[in-house]
């Protein structure tokens, strides 16, 4: 029986196996939507070192894209293993961009609005990242997660480097499973170690909540109060910037009871990386989920602490002023967060080699901008749900009666599954699907109250009919990836305008 087969020309390359050349490339079953990996090289299926064999055509024989076959993959041609950013030639500062991906088809039109915006090595992408609770959702682990990337990487043939963010790290244990799968860029989320009462307690309670940290654990003593003081009041002559010295001494104790003990979590899981991971890798501290804003006090304590205690990150994301939700553009007053901006950039080239970090980054297009006015290139933008949101865009032009589906989901579910999130959309807001037509379906991608409403109610939608929506994507994957091409470009244009 003939398929009815579509190659991906740029997926078409050549590699040695043992003494033998041989050429793979993938290509999509035209009927079932399903890609192959097909390789040229030998008659003899029997010789070659690919897994579960498919059938042969024209010369040419077809294999299963599977785990297997994508290990071997990777010891033929090694554009196909992610490395970390700072192995990159002299070290240049480049923006980094976090491409996440719930459903494991999207790399393909990540890549196409890279390649659209900007020549290579101008961005540095992370292909490969999800959370440990987006794996739970999604019912992926991170291997899965990185061998989706990996078929996207070669589908297209994006020869530059590239990254896997195994991202919100809690715990120790969370992380060998990502080592294991090869990740190159750890996000470390200290939250359930930061002290978010320390804003408002009374001296006492500050000063018995520092005694109390387990300095010992981090192997050193903390930096003193004094030293901060000084150290900060130092930094902000430096600038320019008025500081009353009592204001800063008062913001050293919250600051040191806040986030000490997060400051020790985050030096544990570094070191236990560190042994995990002796070859290297990226490091991002995350503190943007905390209950109140990182005053700039809080990021100088926490760079210069992990600086002083040999803890290499690549990048940090504050908690910024204002609301960065899921899903849709900031929320909150521009013309002040300005300025708050600049501050935390002018903290980061303070201390130096790191990138000031956005996360829930997705379609926060009046921020980037700011951003890279005040940070340059040394930034990094991290997104999430904002694929699978453009997938449901394609499935309601599609499939409408499958977008329904979604959208009654999230009318029934988003009072439970937004408990997890900070968010905003009401509830009541969102329309009942059966009294719009289809035409108008699309267009509720750009409304507020849906787009986050699908957006955080997306285990339960792929629980109930994941499956059907990879499907029809897989059978029209052209559409999905003329959606993500003209979204993140969006994304990205604000991020290479100083080129």
């Amino acid at each position: 029986m003939a398929h009815n087969l579509k190659v991906y020309p740029n997926s078409i390359c050549t590699g040695r196996q043992a003494a033998s050349e041989l050429t793979v490339f993938l290509a999509r079953d035209a009927e079932s939507g399903e890609r192959v990996l097909g390789v040229r090289g030998s008659s003899d299926a029997a010789r070659l070192p690919f897994a579960q064999p498919l059938f042969s055509q024209d010369g040419d024989q077809f294999f299963a894209p599977n785990p297997e076959n994508a290990a071997i993959l990777r010891k033929i041609f090694s554009w196909l293993i992610p490395a970390p950013m700072n192995t990159r030639k002299g070290g240049e500062a480049v923006p980094s961009f976090g491409f996440g991906d719930r459903l494991g088809l999207a790399t393909p039109g990540h890549i196409q609005a890279l390649r659209a915006v900007s020549s290579a090595g101008k961005i540095y992408p992370i292909f490969a990242q999800q959370s440990v609770r987006e794996n739970a959702r999604t019912g992926r682990t991170p291997q899965q997660v990185m061998d989706d990337a990996l078929w996207g990487v070669l589908q297209e043939g994006w020869l530059q480097s590239w990254g896997g963010d195994a991202d919100h790290l809690k715990q120790v244990s969370d992380l060998p499973a990502f080592v294991q799968a090869g990740y190159t860029f750890f996000t470390v989320d200290p939250g359930e170690h930061v002290d978010s009462a320390a804003d408002t307690d009374e001296l006492q309670t500050l000063i018995a909540k520092i005694s109390a940290q387990p300095w010992e654990e981090a192997g050193e003593k903390s930096v003193t109060k004094d030293e901060l003081v000084e150290q900060f009041l130092a930094f902000c002559a430096s600038a320019g910037w008025p500081c009353d010295q009592t204001s800063v001494q008062q913001g050293a104790l919250r600051a040191f009871a806040k986030y000490g003990r997060a400051v020790i979590h985050i030096t544990k899981m570094y070191r236990a990386l560190q042994a995990l991971k002796p070859g290297g890798f990226d490091f991002e501290v995350s503190v943007d989920e905390t209950e109140t804003p990182t005053s700039l006090l809080e990021h100088f304590y926490i760079a210069g602490e992990l600086k002083r205690l040999g803890v290499r990150f690549n990048s940090l994301a504050p908690r910024f002023p204002g609301r960065f939700e899921k899903g849709v553009d900031y929320i909150g007053d521009l013309a002040a967060l300005e300025p708050e901006l600049a501050r935390h950039a002018a903290v980061m080239r303070h201390f130096g080699g790191y990138r000031l970090s956005l996360h829930s980054g997705s379609d926060k297009f009046s921020i980037y901008p700011l951003l890279v006015r005040h940070a340059g290139r040394s930034v990094h933008v991290k997104t999430a749900g904002t694929s699978y949101l453009e997938a449901l865009r394609v499935a309601a032009a599609l499939k409408p009666e499958l977008f329904r589906q979604a959208l009654e989901l999230a009318r029934r579910r988003y009072a439970t599954d937004r408990l997890t999130y900070h968010v905003s959309a009401d509830q009541n807001r969102l329309p009942d699907s059966q009294t719009l037509t289809d035409h108008a379906l699309p267009g509720l991608l750009d409304d507020f109250d849906v787009r986050q409403a699908l957006h955080v109610t997306f285990g339960s939608a792929l629980a109930d009919f994941g499956g059907e929506l990879k499907k029809m994507l897989k059978t029209h994957p052209e559409n999905y990836d003329r959606t993500l091409l003209k979204h993140f470009i969006r994304h990205l244009e604000p991020l290479v305008v100083n080129e």
